[in-house]
């Protein structure tokens, strides 16, 4: 509702000056239950509206809202009111992820704080995080090799988001072409080897995220099987 009455806000006609002054001075009488509803409505959609844009033109507004109301064609033309629209969700969207992202990042760190304290967990200095699940005895990789594993990722809520043992297929990769954290956890092992690695985002995929599954800011948890450094 709100993106719809923002597009007849933002591309309809001025009052005169006259209207302006008698809507905003003359005091409105909420006698029926319809006055109220019109004057709650009023007030909250003005209310979240205004978080989001705090510059809006008030005698635009106004000649939107009452447009709108009165079932009149707005005076811009398709296209002009289809590109302000496209900036109002463009702008929303931004605004959300970067909200979520910030949600993300504080439950990331309260996470990790909590988790490098538990037993058999062990702290690099760049902040990586892993525990040893299985040592290995085989060859150990250096960042310039290319290495053969089966893996498992998870967000730290539980959500799975890849899984090579689900595919059943392995999966091959320079160790230099991957997260950061990967190309550190990875040299710790040996073939054979499984760990799990409690990665932050900025070793991860930071505040771009990573497609639908993983987003911004987020911290991540892998169980990570050196199967072969070739």
């Amino acid at each position: 509702m709100r993106k719809l009455l923002l597009i007849f806000i933002l591309s309809l006609p001025f009052l005169s000056c006259e209207q302006i002054k008698n809507l905003w001075d003359k005091p409105v009488k909420l006698e029926t239950e319809e006055d109220k509803t019109s004057y709650i409505l009023g007030y909250i959609l003005s209310k979240n509206i205004k978080q989001d844009e705090p510059n809006l033109n008030d005698r635009a507004f106004l000649q939107g809202v009452k447009d709108n109301l009165h079932n009149k064609e707005p005076v811009l033309k398709q296209e002009d009111i289809t590109a302000i629209n496209k900036k109002i969700e463009q702008k929303a969207l931004s605004k959300q992820q970067k909200e979520e992202g910030e949600k993300h990042k504080m439950d990331g760190q309260k996470f990790l704080e909590e988790n490098k304290n538990k037993e058999g967990v062990k702290v690099t200095e760049s902040g990586l995080q892993y525990e040893v699940l299985t040592e290995g005895k085989g060859k150990a990789p250096t960042d310039t090799d290319t290495v053969e594993v089966h893996y498992r990722g998870v967000l730290i809520d539980g959500t799975e988001f890849d899984s090579s043992y689900k595919r059943n297929s392995s999966i091959s990769f320079p160790l230099n072409g991957v997260i950061k954290g990967w190309t550190e956890g990875l040299q710790l092992m040996k073939e054979g080897a499984k760990y799990k690695f409690y990665i932050p985002p900025e070793l991860a995929y930071g505040e771009r995220g990573a497609g639908q599954s993983i987003p911004p800011h987020s911290t991540l948890i892998f169980e990570v099987e050196l199967l072969k450094v070739q």
